[in-house]
Formats: C-alpha cells, sequence, structure tokens
C-alpha cells in the first residue's frame, strides 16, 4: 500500500476540482487558458488539504521509529555496564518501542518532492501568472498582441510594487552587517512574506465563516425563515436584473450607432463584426451587418470612432452580456427555490402526509422519485426532518467553532497542552491509531478550508468579482478565485499544523518536522514573525467572532446604503413584501401558462382524431378541386388557342371568340360557395368568389 493512497488521491481530487469548475464555469464559452489556469489552481489547493494528513501519519511513524532507536541504545549500554560490575545482578529487560507502519505510507523523499512541486507551481500561478491572465481575460483587444499589451500594462504597478518592496529588503540585508543571508535563508523569507499575507486574511475570513456557517444552518431549520430571505433575494435580484437589462441595452445601443456608421468596407469593420459577434443573437438579427455601398471615408474619417474606443465597447459589451445571462439565469433558480419553499410552508399542515406541489417537476420522473422519494417520504423529509438534521448539524459545527476558537488561542503552550486537536492527535499517536489521526486531521483541515472557502464564495464586490453556480461565474472571477486559493491555502494548513503542535517553529519542540514544514523553511530566520505575529495575531478571531455574531458588519453594510437581510430593519421588511410580491406575479404567470398548456393538451386529446379526418379529408378534397382545376385550366387554353387560330383564319366570327375569351373558368380552389358571392349590380366578387378581371389576365397569360 506504500504509495497507493497518494495516487489514489490524487486522482480523486483532480475529478473533485473538475467537477466545482464545470458547476461555477462554462467549458463551451470561456477560453481554454482561463479553464486551465483556474483547474490547475483549484486542484494544487485541494491536493494540500487532501495529502496533509498523510503527510501527518508518515511523520508520526518516523517520529516513533527514532524514538524507538533512542530507547534501545541506552538501555543495552546501562545492561552491559551492570553486568561487567556485578554478574549476580538479573539483567535488565532491552526495551524496544514497536512502531506500526501506517497503511497509507509513503515512502521516504517522496513527500519534499511532490511538496516542492505543488507549492512554488501554486506560488508562479497566484503571484505571476493568474494576475497575468486575468487582465488577458478582461481585456477588450482584438488581438493576441492587444491583450498581452493591456495585461502588461495593467499588471506593471502591481509587479512593481512587489519588486519595490523586495528590492528595499535586498537593500536592507546587503547593508545591515549583522546579517548574512544565503539563498536558503532568503527563499524562507520570501515563503514567510507569502504566508504572512495569506494569514493576514486567513484570519478575517475565517472569524466570519466560524460564526456564520453554524448559524445559517440553525436559521434553515426555522421555519419560514428561508422563505422570508428568498423574498429579500427576490427583491434585491430583480433591482440587479433590471440593472443588467439596462446596461445591456444601452451597451447594445451604442453598438448600433457604431454598426451603422462604420461601412463594410472600413478597415475598422472586422473589429465591428468581432463585437457583433459577442452580442445576443436577438440583437444581431435586428442590427445585421451594414453592407451599403463604397463611401470614401478617408473624407469623414473624423466622423468614425477609433481603436481605442472599440477596446472599450468590445470590453463593455463583454461584461453586459455575461452579467445579463448571470443575473437571468440566477432569477430563474431563485424562482424555483421560493416556488418549492411555499410549497413546504403548505404542506406543513397537510393531514394526509402527501407532499403536493404547485407545479410539476420539469425534470423526468426517474426510478428514485418513483419508488424511494415518494410523496410522503418528500414530506417526512421536507416537512419534519430536514429542520431537525439541520438543527443537529448546527450544534456539531458549533462546538467545532468553539474548539477551532480556544485551540487558536491556546496553541502556542506546550506544557500543558491547551490545545484541543493537539491532545486528540497525541492521544491517537500513543496507540498508533493512523485511520484516526487522519480522519482527524482531515475533518479539522476541511471544515477550516469550509469557513474560509464558503466566505470567499460568498464575497461580492460591487459585481466586479463573484462566483455563481450553474456555469455564470466569468472568467476574471474564476481565476480570481484560483488566486485566494494558492495564497489562502498554505497559511491555512501551516496553521493547523500549528495547532496540533507539528510545526517546531512555533511549538518549539525537537520532535521530527512534517515534509511540508521543512518545504516552508524555518521561521527563526524572522523572530518578530515568528514569536510575534504568527502566536498573537490568530487571537483576533475572538474579535472578529464576537463582530460576526452580533452581525456588526452587516448593520454596518445597511447604514451605508448595502440593503442586507436582517429581521428587525424596516428596509428589510419592505424589501420582503417587495420580493413576496414579485413571487406572486411570478407565480401567477406560471400558473396562466401552465393552465393554457393544460387546456391546449386536453383539447388535443378530446378533439385530435377528429381534427385528424377532418384534415385528412379536407387534403383529398383539396386534391380533387387541384385536379379538375388543372383540367379546367388546360380546357381553357386549348379552347383560347384554337379560338385565336380560328380568329386569323375566319375574322366574321370575332364575336363569338370574344365570348369565349370573356368566360370564366369555374374556381375550385374556393372553400365554400354562397348565393350571394357574385354582386350582379357591382360586378364584383365577394372573398367566395374571384374577379372577373383574374379569368382574363389567366387567359392572356395563356395565350
Amino acid at each position: 500500500m506504500s504509495g497507493a493512497a497518494l495516487g489514489i488521491e490524487i486522482v480523486v481530487v483532480f475529478f473533485l476540482a473538475l467537477f466545482l469548475l464545470h458547476r461555477y464555469g462554462d467549458f463551451k464559452k470561456q477560453q481554454r487558458m482561463v479553464l486551465f489556469g483556474t483547474l490547475l489552481a483549484w486542484y494544487l489547493c485541494f491536493l494540500i488539504v487532501f495529502i496533509l494528513p498523510l503527510d501527518v501519519s508518515t511523520t508520526i511513524y518516523n517520529q516513533c521509529k527514532l524514538d524507538s532507536e533512542e530507547d534501545t541504545t541506552p538501555t543495552a549500554v546501562t545492561q552491559s555496564n551492570q553486568s561487567t560490575r556485578n554478574s549476580s545482578v538479573t539483567p535488565a529487560h532491552i526495551v524496544h518501542r514497536e512502531c506500526y507502519k501506517p497503511w497509507s505510507y509513503i515512502p521516504d523523499g517522496v513527500m519534499p518532492i511532490f511538496w516542492r512541486v505543488v507549492y512554488w507551481t501554486s506560488q508562479c500561478l497566484t503571484w505571476l501568472l493568474l494576475p497575468f491572465m486575468q487582465s488577458y481575460a478582461r481585456s477588450g483587444g482584438f488581438s493576441i498582441t492587444g491583450k498581452i499589451k493591456t495585461a502588461l500594462i495593467e499588471n506593471a504597478i502591481y509587479y512593481g510594487t512587489y519588486l519595490l518592496i523586495f528590492g528595499s529588503l535586498l537593500i536592507y540585508v546587503a547593508v545591515n552587517p549583522n546579517w548574512h543571508l544565503d539563498w536558503y535563508q532568503l527563499q524562507t523569507i520570501g515563503i514567510t512574506a507569502a504566508n504572512t499575507w495569506g494569514l493576514f486574511l486567513l484570519v478575517l475570513l475565517l472569524g466570519y465563516g466560524l460564526v456564520e456557517i453554524p448559524r445559517s444552518y440553525w436559521n434553515a431549520s426555522k421555519r419560514g425563515h428561508l422563505l422570508m430571505k428568498t423574498y429579500f433575494k427576490a427583491a434585491k435580484l430583480m433591482t440587479e436584473k433590471a440593472d443588467a437589462e439596462e446596461s445591456l441595452e444601452d451597451a447594445m445601443e451604442e453598438v448600433r450607432k457604431i454598426n451603422e456608421s462604420v461601412k463594410y468596407n472600413h478597415p475598422l469593420r472586422k473589429y465591428i463584426d468581432t463585437i457583433l459577434k459577442k452580442c445576443p443573437a436577438e440583437y444581431q438579427e435586428k442590427m445585421g451587418r451594414n453592407m451599403d455601398d463604397y463611401e470614401d471615408f478617408e473624407e469623414k474619417q473624423n466622423m468614425y470612432p477609433s481603436e481605442k474606443s472599440l477596446v472599450k465597447l468590445h470590453k463593455q459589451v463583454i461584461y453586459a452580456v455575461q452579467r445579463h445571462n448571470r443575473t437571468r439565469v440566477q432569477w430563474h433558480i431563485l424562482l424555483e427555490q421560493a416556488f418549492h419553499l411555499e410549497d413546504v410552508a403548505k404542506n406543513e399542515a397537510s393531514a394526509t402526509h402527501q407532499f403536493v406541489r404547485s407545479f410539476p417537476s420539469q425534470e423526468p420522473e426517474g426510478w428514485f422519485s418513483r419508488y424511494i422519494y415518494t410523496p410522503t417520504v418528500e414530506w417526512y423529509w421536507e416537512c419534519l426532518l430536514k429542520q431537525w438534521c439541520y438543527r443537529i448539524l448546527a450544534v456539531l459545527l458549533s462546538l467545532l467553532s468553539v474548539a477551532v476558537v480556544w485551540s487558536e488561542c491556546t496553541f502556542f503552550s506546550t506544557h500543558p497542552v491547551l490545545s484541543l486537536f493537539a491532545v486528540l492527535i497525541q492521544v491517537a499517536e500513543r496507540t498508533y491509531n493512523y485511520l484516526y489521526i487522519e480522519m482527524a486531521c482531515f475533518i479539522t483541515i476541511f471544515f477550516l478550508c469550509t469557513c474560509v472557502y464558503s466566505t470567499v464564495f460568498r464575497i461580492r464586490v460591487f459585481n466586479y468579482y463573484y462566483l455563481a453556480s450553474h456555469h455564470q461565474t466569468d472568467a476574471y472571477s474564476l481565476q480570481f478565485s484560483g488566486m485566494l486559493f494558492c495564497r489562502l491555502t498554505p497559511p491555512l494548513c501551516l496553521n493547523f499544523l500549528g495547532l496540533i503542535h507539528m510545526d517546531s517553529a512555533i511549538s518549539h519542540q525537537k520532535k521530527e518536522q512534517t515534509a511540508y514544514t521543512s518545504i516552508m523553511g524555518s521561521m527563526r530566520v524572522l523572530y518578530f514573525i515568528a514569536d510575534g505575529f504568527y502566536i498573537y495575531y490568530p487571537m483576533l478571531i475572538v474579535i472578529l467572532c464576537i463582530a460576526t455574531y452580533f452581525s456588526l458588519g452587516t448593520r454596518c453594510l445597511n447604514l451605508l446604503g448595502f440593503q442586507q437581510f436582517m429581521g428587525d430593519n424596516d428596509m428589510t421588511s419592505d424589501l420582503i413584501d417587495e420580493g413576496k410580491e414579485l413571487i406572486r406575479r411570478e407565480k401567477r404567470k406560471r400558473q396562466r401558462a401552465e393552465d393554457g398548456e393544460n387546456r391546449r393538451r386536453e383539447w388535443k386529446e378530446r378533439y385530435g382524431n377528429q381534427r385528424e379526418d377532418y384534415t385528412r379529408n379536407r387534403n383529398v378534397h383539396s386534391e380533387l378541386k387541384e385536379t379538375s382545376y388543372s383540367d379546367t385550366n388546360a380546357t381553357n387554353t386549348s379552347t383560347n388557342r384554337q379560338a385565336m387560330k380560328y380568329t386569323r383564319s375566319n375574322r366574321p366570327d370575332r364575336d363569338r371568340v370574344e365570348l369565349l375569351q370573356d368566360a370564366e373558368p369555374m374556381d375550385f380552389n374556393a372553400d365554400t360557395f354562397a348565393d350571394d358571392g357574385l354582386d350582379s349590380e357591382s360586378g364584383r366578387h365577394h372573398p367566395g368568389g374571384r374577379y372577373l378581371s383574374m379569368s382574363r389576365s389567366r387567359i392572356f397569360d395563356d395565350v
């Protein structure tokens, strides 16, 4: 089993990252470079989370072997000395400490190479490549060269700031005679700086998630709370949806004006065509392509837009279309959630214990919903069991949050050991229960990552960065999330190793280091960070948790004009009422559509056979009429030709020929014949017949 667990987890984590990217990104529309960069960033971060427990169990086994060797050697020497001095004394037994190899043991030398590849690749992505790829994907340039140029200009300040800070540190180290740094120490300083930046943001996000995640599950167990929150979201989303539609209309109007002004033979026409391809299909059909005649555009060059303005318009169109599509899909999803929650509220008082939906599910019914998840089972789950499961889960998550907060404030104490996670790992270490150690490490890291990553997924910076499910996340937000993950995951895992006392730089114990800690380097290079910031800064998590518990951040955002869901706020009540009315309106609209569809279906089932027979008979009758009509036309044509020939040879019979020309063929195309179809006085034919002039025209055409 050596290395098998590592290989399995590498494959499983890849598919996990691919699944999440498929949920948030769009494989068909987004650029391959964006998808590859985001997938690689997420994959490397998830690898650190999943592989670190294996590193911990392997390190504990290696520490056991070292302790066994140290215990065996002094005991053997003592026995040898005692036997030489007094042979009558019973020799002491040699103490052998038996060490059990873990099931997921990783051979020596594999983990250091693995961590170097994973860590340095992720750092190159987050500090060098992803910022450049962000600007490249967001650029409105029409060529690869133009996009690269825009990306370099936007990142010049970003990279210049880091180079300035790094250069200042190098100058300070070179001038200070007490500091003699080699390449290894310089590398450690860079890692420490990156981890310090990540730890600063990590504590902020973790303090919010430790309180908000358990509270969200507890509030979800309350009846009506999710429904009220959904109404609130509907009001806000409708405002955002209207704003997105207005922005799209403005952008399309600007495109229309430029499309009409730039002719097909203008050099900028290819840029206009590129912009038109990014517009929705209905707007493309309206605007089309301007194919006017050639004009001398050199004389009116000041009337045409510049390439720079087209680049800006291209960027505006891309953003407007993405935002419009995202809000439209989110509105549809929110409607489904609201309808489902309203159904739950209605079915809670049901005496039949059968879950009844307002609208049938659009997905085809499968064997699971037909035989297992029946309406009765659905009622017991949605109306009874689900809220209790949420409450139990909220209590467990609350206890885990309290343990994390306590351990963050006491992990530096090694005598006595106050960190709860360190106590659990040390107890399992004595019994060599490696499976328990790995599961405890994974659950703890997974909970910490959930608190941090869920906060990242909920962040919205003025719609500039926003992760939306159902393939609605834009390229910029995907890459920004990859950057945050790469910057937050290494310090998060290093902080976890401090919680379980596996980092000697913090615990000050002479123990075997994990391969992950050895890659990070010794924090002794910067004492004020290792002994100060890394120990005391995580204590601020207590203040952040208290602020989150009392919703201080939410109240501040409400004061600043950013509406947040709060039950004791007049603005919240107004938005809830507005959202309730919006949902009610959409429900009536869908109900009318459902009723109309049902009526059409019933009419088709009731009169479908009769209509088919009627249609079949009507088609047969039409064929007969067409046959009669063609025979009549052929007869009239032959008659006319003979009449014309006879007229040329026999002039006295002109009156007879004129009578033949005025003869009207019977109209077999008319559906019905009315008695009053022909008005003798006016000489006009009603809708049931035809005009006489048409018969003359037909005869003349035949001639």
